[in-house]
């Protein structure tokens, strides 16, 4: 496919949920892709939807369909020809996909840690605090560190928690720290250490996706993919796929690209917190089995109370 192809008249149609960090995400990648194919502003648009995701807002995620929900209406729009591309938060995106659908990009990875709102530090809150979070990961990391800490969940966009916050519903809440950098809120809340609380597989990753059957986009996002962005996130998604688990198995994985190696630390964890499991793993990157030897550690190493959260 040629850049010449995408025209105002024509223009490439980029998929994106309705959320604020949503669309601004994807109106980041809508920039790299303009200025790698010198394209004008208007031979690039967004079209937003509202995803089940957003529109279910009373009950955990994990109890209604999990990462589906963020995605189904984009692929729908897809299969449809209402887009030509969707644009997500890759943490949000399924570890197995349907084979009609390829992610061929990936933008330079941010921040990939969480940040703490309502107070400065973890140790600072007080005895039997509520925290509000609807990640099994941060619940448990958190209770790990904090077996006092009480946690419900949170729901809403970043605005809606931050004022869940502000009216005194939560003592504090955890968000991810490149949503609020992308949504200029980088003075908000205090960054906690990986060495604390290890990210979510592919956090702070922005990926682009497309039918298989459209192979001439592949080559035509290649201009706008960040390699060394590109092998973590898959190395990542790798070990989450081998782990098995839902959306309810609290589980943590970040690589990092080290020339043609891989250096993964990972994480399981009981829904309490009371057992954790890390273990890191240098691989190569062609080593298709690494992520998966990581995994394997891990389970070995854990209760059989705890592989029962990662039985597939």
């Amino acid at each position: 496919m040629s850049p010449a192809d995408f025209t105002p008249d024509n223009p490439l149609r980029i998929g994106t949920r309705r959320s604020p960090l949503a669309l601004a995400q994807a109106e980041m990648a809508a920039a790299a892709i303009r200025e790698a194919h010198d394209l004008a502003d208007t031979a690039v648009i967004l079209v937003p939807m509202l995803s089940s995701g957003d529109k279910i807002q009373d009950r955990p995620l994990a109890e209604i369909g999990g990462k589906a929900l963020w995605t189904k209406e984009l692929e729908r729009a897809l299969v449809e020809d209402d887009i030509d591309i969707a644009v997500h938060s890759m943490k949000d995106v399924e570890t197995i996909r349907a084979p009609q659908f390829t992610l061929s990009a990936m933008l330079p990875r941010a921040d990939v840690r969480d940040r703490l709102v309502g107070v400065a530090e973890i140790s600072s809150l007080p005895q039997n605090a509520h925290i509000g979070t609807s990640s099994p990961r941060r619940a448990a990391q958190l209770r790990a560190l904090r077996p006092d800490l009480r946690t419900s969940p949170i729901r809403g966009n970043v605005a809606t928690r931050l004022a869940q916050i502000e009216a005194g519903d939560f003592d504090a809440t955890l968000l991810a720290a490149a949503g609020l950098d992308r949504l200029g809120m980088s003075d908000v809340g205090t960054t906690i250490d990986i060495a604390d609380m290890l990210p979510a597989a592919a956090q702070g990753a922005i990926g682009i996706d497309h039918l298989t059957a459209r192979p001439e986009l592949a080559s035509f996002l290649h201009a706008v993919n960040d390699a060394p962005t590109f092998t973590a996130v898959m190395a990542e998604r790798a070990f989450l796929e081998a782990l098995g688990g839902n959306c309810h198995s609290p589980a943590a994985a970040h690589a990092v690209v080290e020339g043609d190696s891989i250096a993964m630390r990972a994480e399981i964890l009981s829904e309490d917190g009371s057992e954790r499991h890390s273990a890191s793993l240098t691989f190569s990157a062609s080593d298709q089995d690494g992520p998966a030897g990581l995994a394997r550690t891990l389970l070995d190493d854990a209760s059989e109370r705890l592989r029962t959260l990662f039985a597939s």
